[in-house]
């Protein structure tokens, strides 16, 4: 067991939203034990400060472990459990399982996965269970919550996904689905924008949703349309939630494409307006690129278009489409085809959207990170510091408490993750010391792959994972979480 921690004269910031203070807080074995002033001269009875690592916070922020709240890390947290790109922005917890995408409960040949999101050979977890066992057996540096994606669903019990569930099909669905929830799943989610998901009318989603409520998880849903019927998708996903009774998530919020931007002041002012019926939040990403597996109805040939990765044309990774396209004399979608299958970074949103997004009160933090692209969209690196670097510290939209509460409390009670989110004595000692004046993003989308700057040190379950000076993960103490209220 390592010895307890103090950490000594920062600025706390506690992840309720609510006013910071100067401080300590104490660490021993997995949790937050003692906060205050002055607690080396006032230990808790039985402690000697000569056995306790005591670390200067002077001029840092002492503040919870931030929660990515919407990632694709399902089988990278079991193929490289160290989550570099993770635990280097002070991240603690990501939740899986989004988009409608999650490896369980679903064992499957490498020739059939559901999308390439997660990699086309992880599909071997028949069950929650199954998974949840998988990574405490990889034991990675964060702690992971997940998602049982919809689309995941459809392809344990559907032949053929061009159309919606037949009632047989909807039972086993369910009964998949309530099953996950008993092994402690916080949740479901829908992809409904993707092929193999859109056949699904929306009462086949109300239907599981209403499985999910009964477990008093959440719903979580990349919208049928972020484009031109964004408003009647975000109806559907609206009444969805509310007739199942489950909690909505409106996935990394967005209004794609020009002919669509700004109307964030159709969309937000809808969400206040669903709010005073039904829980509702979303998440976002601080970036004017969205980035998903290669599409050509999302070619327009006015926004831009990186390519990420494309297995028949690897030589083009990180160039954009339409110099590709020209260099072959094709059009950017005749480009796309050929480049197919692959991913690609989708410059489709307006920055004044973003930060309109980005400032809302009921808006969490998610990067949305693809890891297993060969190049990716720097958002898997840097997306929490540059909310920090560029919306609080640059855009001044909102206070740094504001900031870090939409990283760590807000998601944490959205998200039913019981015990985290928050710094309070007797809580689970996730921790993130960073430098306010100096954190920041170094990911950029020609050098995607760069950690960031201005994290000190990262605590997962009391235990020292991460310290910026060294750059490197020194310990890997992550848990697979269970929902608050779920059997552990």
């Amino acid at each position: 067991m390592s010895k307890p921690v103090l950490l000594e004269s920062g600025l706390v910031i506690d992840g309720s939203g609510g006013p910071s203070w100067p401080g300590d807080v104490l660490l021993s074995g997995d949790r937050i034990i003692a906060m205050g002033e002055g607690l080396r001269t006032r230990l808790p009875q039985g402690m000697s400060i000569d056995d306790i690592d005591v670390l200067d916070c002077r001029a840092k922020v002492i503040a919870p472990g931030f929660i990515d709240v919407h990632t694709h890390d399902d089988a990278i947290v079991l193929r490289d459990p160290e989550c570099l790109p993770k635990v280097s922005q002070g991240i603690t917890t990501v939740v899986t399982g989004n988009c409608g995408i999650s490896l369980a409960p679903y064992a499957v040949p490498q020739s059939k996965p559901p999308l390439t999101l997660l990699g086309i050979d992880s599909f071997r977890h028949a069950s929650m269970g199954s998974y949840r066992e998988a990574v405490t057996q990889a034991q990675p540096a964060l702690n992971v919550a997940a998602l049982v994606g919809h689309t995941t669903l459809r392809f344990a019990a559907m032949q053929s996904l061009d159309r919606p569930a037949n009632a047989d099909e909807a039972a086993r669905m369910a009964e998949l689905l309530d099953a996950s929830m008993a092994e402690g799943a916080h949740g479901m989610s829908s992809g409904l924008f993707y092929e193999e998901a859109f056949p699904a009318p929306a009462e086949e989603v109300t239907a599981l949703a209403r499985v999910v409520a009964r477990h008093g998880g959440v719903y979580a849903t990349h919208l049928r349309s972020e484009m031109a019927a964004i408003l009647e998708a975000m109806h559907e996903a609206g009444d969805t939630a509310f007739n199942a009774g489950v909690p909505l998530v409106i996935s990394h919020h967005k209004c794609a494409g020009p002919a669509n931007w700004d109307r964030t002041l159709e969309t937000l002012p809808l969400v206040d307006a669903l709010a005073r019926r039904q829980e509702i939040s979303m998440d976002v990403y601080p970036y004017v690129a969205g980035s998903t597996v290669l599409r050509e109805d999302l070619v327009d040939g006015v926004i831009d278009v990186m390519l990420t990765w494309s297995d028949p044309h690897p030589e083009v990774t990180g160039r954009m489409l339409s110099d590709i396209a020209a260099e072959w004399g094709v059009t950017q979608q005749e480009a796309c085809l050929r480049l197919k299958p692959g991913g690609a970074c989708y410059f489709q949103m307006k920055e004044e959207d973003v930060e309109r997004v980005i400032s809302h009160p009921r808006t969490m933090i998610g990067s949305d990170g693809l890891p297993h692209d060969r190049h990716p969209h720097p958002r898997l690196w840097g997306a929490f510091p540059r909310v920090f670097a560029r919306y609080w510290r640059e855009r001044r939209l909102f206070s740094l408490e504001q900031a870090v509460h939409k990283m760590t409390g807000l998601t944490a009670r959205n998200m039913r993750i019981a015990e985290r989110g928050l710094l309070r004595v007797g809580q689970m000692a996730d921790v993130v010391v960073f430098d306010p004046q100096t954190i920041r993003d170094t990911a950029t989308y020609d050098k995607p792959h760069g950690v960031s700057e201005g994290i000190a040190q990262v605590f997962v379950n009391g235990v020292c994972a991460y310290r910026g000076d060294e750059a490197r993960v020194l310990a890997r103490a992550g848990r697979m979480l269970t929902r608050a209220g779920a059997a552990d």
